[in-house]
């Protein structure tokens, strides 16, 4: 079996397993973990065993979203230069859209696969975390868990677009001029996902709908994941996507996006984060009833 350094792969009968596994970075985003999603779903792919992959999380959380912390030079990998004053646009827009390299289109991965994906979701599922569990075709959280993209406030913009094809006008417009976050609980009231359960029931939840799924022929599902797909990129989905991750882009390097970058160097990202979201007084700003269960 291939060895990873952020992600562990698993595979027992008909369903493989991808974690993610930074459990004392919450999972964060930084490389190679998108491109060890995108292999790991090749090796599910071509296992002619397996039919059901899960996505989820080690440690006290799903994903937190992008690793910003030290001096962001892992975004160098991808070949960005987050938070640079010699800012280049042009190198930016190859950097996020470039499908050999780019992180969104290595998450896309998980949309194109064959195979169906159900997110097992605990904890924080914020930022491009969210974005990532979105593009999933079935998504099971813990009550307590927490959606959201406070990049909509700063240093951001929407990655996937698998926010507002989940939710639609309405919904959406509220969440993304805020930045506010949803739980599981809610996030199934408003069709963001499919199931909320209690954190104790999550696995069994899982492996249920896993099971379930996994008595359809690959070839059906295959047939029932693309019609489906297809309807949206025929909404546009491949272009929304584009536009999004060059706007990330720009969002990450207007004023206020550079001194948010500067104050998570000079001062440390929970400093950074304190900030931003203290007047809103959520995700790590907010009291313990409106944070996942476990995480102080």
């Amino acid at each position: 079996m291939m060895k990873f350094e952020t992600i562990i792969y698993e595979r027992d009968g008909k369903i493989a397993t991808i974690t993610l596994n930074r459990p004392e970075k919450f999972n964060a985003i930084k490389s190679p973990m998108p491109e060890e999603i995108e292999k790991a779903l090749e090796l599910a792919n071509f296992d002619q065993n397996v039919r059901v992959i899960i996505l989820k999380g080690a440690g006290k959380a799903f994903c937190a979203g992008f690793d910003f912390s030290g001096d962001l030079e892992h975004f160098a990998d991808w070949g960005g230069q987050a938070g640079s004053k010699n800012w280049d646009p042009g190198n930016d827009m190859i950097m996020v859209t470039n499908p050999f390299k780019a992180p969104v289109p290595k998450f896309m991965s998980i949309w194109r696969s064959p195979k169906p994906v159900i997110a097992r979701v605990h904890g924080w599922c914020v930022g491009g975390g969210s974005d990532m569990a979105l593009l999933s075709d079935v998504i099971i959280a813990s009550e307590d868990a927490r959606f959201g993209t406070p990049y909509s406030r700063v240093w951001g913009c929407y990655l996937t677009g698998m926010w507002f094809y989940r939710l639609g006008l309405t919904k959406t417009k509220l969440l993304a001029l805020t930045g506010d976050s949803v739980n599981g609980k809610e996030a199934e009231e408003i069709g963001l996902i499919n199931k909320a359960v209690p954190i104790e029931k999550l696995e069994e939840e899982v492996q249920y709908w896993a099971q379930r799924i996994a008595k359809i022929p690959i070839t059906q599902l295959a047939a029932m994941k693309l019609v489906v797909n297809q309807a949206y990129e025929n909404m546009g989905l491949h272009s929304t996507q584009t536009l999004g991750v060059v706007l990330d882009g720009y969002m990450r390097n207007t004023p206020e996006g550079l001194a948010f970058v500067k104050d998570a160097k000079e001062k440390g990202v929970s400093a950074a984060i304190a900030d931003r979201d203290g007047p809103f007084g959520d995700y790590s700003q907010a009291p313990a009833s409106k944070k996942p269960n476990g995480i102080p």
